[in-house]
């Protein structure tokens, strides 16, 4: 329903200068009520009481307090419509959009032509899913504005009329040109009636219509490649490259066609350009770089490539995403330390990641720095202690530093914590074994030993 918030915020701007200049006339008429020009004329001072105490209550959003003060003003005077239009805003922001609906049906009966009036009702429609009323209301506005066609656009989307929802956004985009909301308004329609054809024509007339226009070739070289139109969409990407040899983004394309084409070279100049970009986000990187990754695992002829571009990327990369995917290049590559290097770098970038934390604190413990496991191992379980895998790090690190005691305080207090997992229940009872046979309690040290093997599975 993100296209109702969308409505309703694009509203309020308009609704608020109203307020203002419905305020602004109000107070005109308190210096002098007796001025024939005033909008709400010649009315008695309780009226005038009630009247401003109504918009003092909304202002501070006491919208109950605001509709009994309107309400008492419809008691001495009800042939002001301005307090029906007042009385149907407090009711839209109570959610009690029937009363809504009809105190704003009285105030447009009284004003059908008032903009503001009918776009309070257009907004009380929508939230009842009244969209036949909605409907016949936009269109009303349209007059006013015509980004109100938008909002009949996407009703129609809504009640699934998309014949007219297309009709609507040709219009508008003639009118005023694209628009990406509109866009994705037409991709909806595109995507849930299968007119996939009919898409791709429209972004080829776009592109005929404008051959300079970067983004009409790359939503079409996304839409062929959607469609399985891989050599479509390679020959679209090469001519944007063409016509836009400088451009970047059609590198996010190109890479993958020229991997697929075992065009190594091309491939990897094209990565490097991906991911030296300031045009690119880092979101779309990382997927780059996922690829690279996969890429050099398979053809280590082109690792010292990726070493150069990843060197560079951490230097100015603000996602971490991008370090761990590097990490777990090197995890596969089994140089430990530097998957290592990469996940603090990470780190630094995301330090309440739990999953990050503990890739850590398991490479310090298949390192061998215990004393570094044990100090992070303890201050992670200060933000996390009700992880038990925590406990069971920060236990072999202490196995391993002859701390013991202090190991099957930690291990025991973690027991706790593990739910119906039999593995690391087995794993705490090894190390717990492991700590009273280090106490020289041989007989608790056996009784965890037989714990774990019973958790162990059959063979």
């Amino acid at each position: 329903m993100t296209f109702y918030i969308k409505m309703l915020l694009k509203r309020l701007i308009t609704l608020i200068i109203y307020g203002i200049i419905t305020i602004s006339q109000v107070s005109y008429g308190q210096v002098d009520f007796n001025k024939t020009d005033d909008d709400l004329g010649n009315v008695s001072d309780e009226f005038q009481e009630h009247f401003f105490e109504a918009l003092k209550q909304k202002a501070i959003e006491n919208y109950d307090k605001s509709v009994t003060a309107l309400l008492k003003c419809i008691e001495i005077d009800d042939s002001h419509s301005v307090l029906y239009f007042e009385l149907g805003k407090n009711y839209n922001a109570l959610k009690n959009f029937g009363a809504a609906e009809e105190a704003l049906k009285e105030a447009v009966s009284q004003e059908p032509d008032n903009e503001w009036y009918l776009d309070e009702l257009y907004v009380a429609y929508v939230n009842l899913k009244d969209y036949r009323r909605a409907i016949k209301t936009v269109k009303q506005l349209v007059k006013f504005h015509p980004d109100y066609k938008e909002d009949l656009a996407a009703i129609y989307v809504q009640t699934q009329n998309y014949k007219d929802a297309l009709k609507v956004l040709d219009e508008l985009d003639d009118e005023l040109g694209l628009s990406s909301d509109r866009d994705r308004l037409r991709n909806q329609i595109y995507n849930a009636t299968g007119r996939k054809k009919e898409q791709i024509e429209n972004l080829k007339e776009r592109v005929d219509k404008d051959p300079e226009a970067e983004k009409n070739y790359l939503a079409l070289i996304y839409r062929y490649s959607e469609n399985k139109e891989e050599k479509k969409a390679y020959d679209t990407a090469k001519t944007l490259l063409e016509i836009h040899p400088e451009s970047q983004l059609v590198h996010l394309a190109l890479y993958k066609f020229y991997l697929n084409d075992n065009k190594h070279e091309e491939a990897i100049a094209s990565m490097k350009t991906v991911l030296s970009s300031k045009a690119i986000d880092a979101e779309a990187k990382v997927k780059v770089l996922a690829d690279f990754v996969r890429f050099v695992s398979e053809n280590e002829q082109y690792e010292a490539e990726l070493v150069a571009i990843t060197s560079e990327l951490t230097q100015t990369t603000t996602n971490a995403k991008t370090l761990i995917e590097l990490a777990q290049y090197y995890l596969v590559k089994n140089n430990k330390q530097k998957a290592l290097d990469y996940y603090l770098q990470a780190e630094r970038k995301e330090p309440e990641n739990f999953g990050l934390i503990r890739n850590i604190l398991l490479l310090y413990i298949d390192l061998e720095q215990y004393e570094v496991a044990e100090k992070k191992s303890d201050q992670a379980l200060e933000r996390f202690p009700s992880q038990p895998v925590l406990y069971l790090i920060n236990g072999v690190a202490l196995n391993r530093l002859n701390r013991h005691n202090d190991a099957v305080e930690s291990l025991e207090m973690g027991l706790d914590y593990i739910i119906e997992n039999a593995k690391m229940e087995s794993d705490f009872y090894k190390q717990l074994s492991t700590a009273y046979t280090g106490l020289n309690n041989l007989k608790k040290a056996k009784a965890f030993s037989d714990k774990a093997k019973s958790l162990e599975p059959l063979e």
